[in-house]
């Protein structure tokens, strides 16, 4: 992978009027390993070690960290996920409570007008009665 800037394009054409999330993942590995090694190195000499080769002190500790950047990275994505989730469910409860509540206005209405016109059937307006 050569050093630089690097662009990312999302297209949009399918559809210009509705509203898309996107989420992407970039995952380095070895960008910190250089100047980890180097200032090991400085600190620890080989001969100092008793029984552990320097090297294998060194892939172990590029193993865990590798291992935790790879943690970081899947716990961002995650929180991620989750994020795009729960703004898709405050979507859906504010389309669910917004056409319940039209639903029973609308409801209210053919009852009222119901009960209006059940009693203008039970009126008599005639003042004399047979």
């Amino acid at each position: 992978m050569a050093d630089g800037d690097y662009e990312i394009c999302f297209d949009n054409s399918f559809s210009r009027m509705s509203e898309k999330m996107v989420f992407f993942e970039v995952i380095t590995e070895g960008l910190l390993q250089d100047t980890a090694v180097e200032d090991w190195a400085q600190v620890v000499q080989p001969d100092e070690l008793v029984d552990f080769k320097l090297d294998d002190i060194r892939d172990s500790m590029d193993g865990v960290r590798r291992r935790l950047e790879r943690s970081m990275q899947m716990q961002t994505m995650l929180r991620a996920f989750e994020a795009r989730d729960r703004n898709l469910q405050e979507d859906n409860l504010f389309r669910v409570t917004f056409w319940s509540s039209l639903n029973m206005l609308v409801m209210m209405v053919v009852a009222l007008v119901q009960v209006y016109l059940l009693r203008s059937l039970f009126n008599d307006k005639r003042k004399v009665r047979t």
